[in-house]
């Protein structure tokens, strides 16, 4: 097995399309005057004069010198990084979609009816009464959501400032109930990777807030004793909030809902269509039970007694986390993922990503420390870095799972090969794994060499982005 990535001779002579050695110079002389402020004006603007086929063909280089979802399997863990069908963006292209947010609500019912349909839909997909479309992404519904239960806890008198998180947890948990304004209480798990009860028990009080919990969770085990956290936290005087990264494992088969959980978001941009990468788009939709409803934030849609649809303003609302409809296209491609799939689809979809985690974990030759697990599983690299190996992979043409997290696992390979992956492709994942985790120290070190892109530096990557061309040609 070998992979080779599309790699050009020219790569030191080629240049990226917006440089100005073909341009097209607008002067003033050449449009109509505006009567614009003199510093929101410019003397010219300069735009590259290129033909279709050189744009084209420009694009098509960028996509074959990048590893994505559309060149090979992409077991990232926790992030279902699967393919979509392309028709998702042919629905979200159509022009009846480009809906101005400023038109007057009797001119966009269709728009609106989407929106409560797709509101009704994730409710009896989460087994929550109400749902908000709002929220942009997952982080800003997990914000959303924590402002909504100390909206909730204020109103009653309640005098409640922390929220408790498992250590496995999401990092966007954390700094979520930080700014929502809670102090946040870390629970360790327990010897099987589950909530510690006993932790649990001790760390409850007049205090608790919330219980955020993910289920399953980061280690793709299912929290067993989720009836009696539920009703610890709840005993409490607490709320139970549902992170819905992982809801992938539960559609169409369990209900956060039903569970016990108060408030919930999901991740529409995950869970049911458009691929997560590169900070977005996405959406983040917040579901409650009734007594939360009340603080939803504004506008909600609903339909009225004459069957049309409106904008209104809940009673005790948390007031906008977002302009305008939330991220429309994002949630218009939910809806048309869901309906095109149906109830039998989605819970096809999940049997699927647990079958498909469960065989792939069955073919490699690697330590799995927690079981019996879901739509994903951790591996544990041993002796190698598991960074190493990870790189090494992509030169077997496959995308690396996420390393060294959750830290509950040493070295840690977390796998989520989704529901999308055929036999084939998980063999030819497995295979992957025994060849890089099987490699001596030269071939890691040097990983990868098949890849356009060499090893780069994450730190420098993560806290200096680059991102636009512009920043090639500035100053360092």
């Amino acid at each position: 097995m070998r992979y080779d990535q599309a790699r050009w001779a020219d790569d030191d002579a080629y240049e990226p399309l917006l440089v100005e050695k073909r341009e097209a110079a607008v002067s003033p002389g050449d449009s109509e005057d505006a009567p614009l402020p003199d510093d929101l004006t410019r003397d010219s603007l300069s735009l590259p004069a290129l033909a279709e086929p050189e744009l084209a063909r420009h694009y098509t280089r960028l996509s074959q010198e990048t590893y994505g979802v559309t060149s090979g399997p992409f077991p990232l863990g926790s992030c279902t990084m699967k393919y979509n069908p392309p028709l998702l963006e042919d629905v979200a292209a159509d022009p009846s979609a480009a809906v101005h947010p400023d038109r007057p609500v009797e001119t966009i019912q269709g728009t609106l009816e989407v929106m409560a349909t797709l509101q009704d839909w994730l409710g009896r997909i989460g087994g929550m009464d109400a749902v908000t479309l709002q929220p942009p992404a997952g982080a800003a519904g997990e914000y959303t959501g924590l402002l909504i239960a100390k909206a909730y806890h204020e109103d009653h008198g309640n005098d409640r400032d922390e929220v408790i998180i498992p250590d496995s947890a999401h990092g966007t948990n954390f700094a979520s109930a930080a700014m929502a304004g809670f102090d946040v209480v870390e629970l360790p798990s327990a010897e099987d990777g589950r909530v510690d009860m006993d932790a649990l028990e001790a760390a409850v009080g007049d205090s608790t807030a919330a219980l955020m919990l993910t289920n399953p969770n980061t280690l793709g085990l299912f929290e067993r004793d989720i009836e009696a956290i539920a009703e610890i936290v709840h005993d409490a005087g607490g709320l139970l909030y549902y992170d819905g990264a992982n809801l992938n494992a539960l559609l169409g088969r369990a209900r956060p809902g039903d569970m016990g959980f108060d408030v919930m978001h999901y991740n529409v941009h995950k869970t049911f269509a458009t691929p997560h990468g590169g900070g977005g788009p996405g959406a983040g939709p917040v579901g409650v039970v009734s007594d939360l409803a009340p603080y939803l934030p504004e506008p909600h849609v609903r339909e009225t007694a004459d069957s049309d649809y409106e904008l209104y303003e809940p009673e005790r609302t948390v007031g906008k986390v977002h302009g305008f409809h939330g991220n429309w296209l994002v949630l218009l491609k939910a809806y048309a993922y869901i309906r095109r799939l149906g109830d039998a689809g989605l819970s096809d979809a999940s049997a699927k990503a647990v079958l498909n985690a469960n065989y792939l974990a069955e073919q490699i030759d690697l330590e799995i420390p927690y079981g019996p697990f879901h739509h994903e599983f951790v591996a544990s690299a041993g002796d190698r870095d598991a960074i190493d190996v990870a790189k090494h992979m992509l030169d077997f043409g496959v995308h690396p799972p996420t390393t060294k997290w959750p830290e509950l696992v040493s070295e840690a390979l977390m796998t989520e090969p989704t529901e999308v992956e055929s036999k084939e492709t998980l063999d030819q994942l497995a295979a992957a794994f025994e060849a890089a985790s099987a490699a001596d120290a030269a071939d890691l070190d040097d990983a990868p060499r098949r890849t356009t892109a060499r090893r780069i530096d994450q730190v420098e990557a993560a806290r200096n982005p680059r991102l636009s061309w512009h920043a090639f040609d500035g100053p360092e």
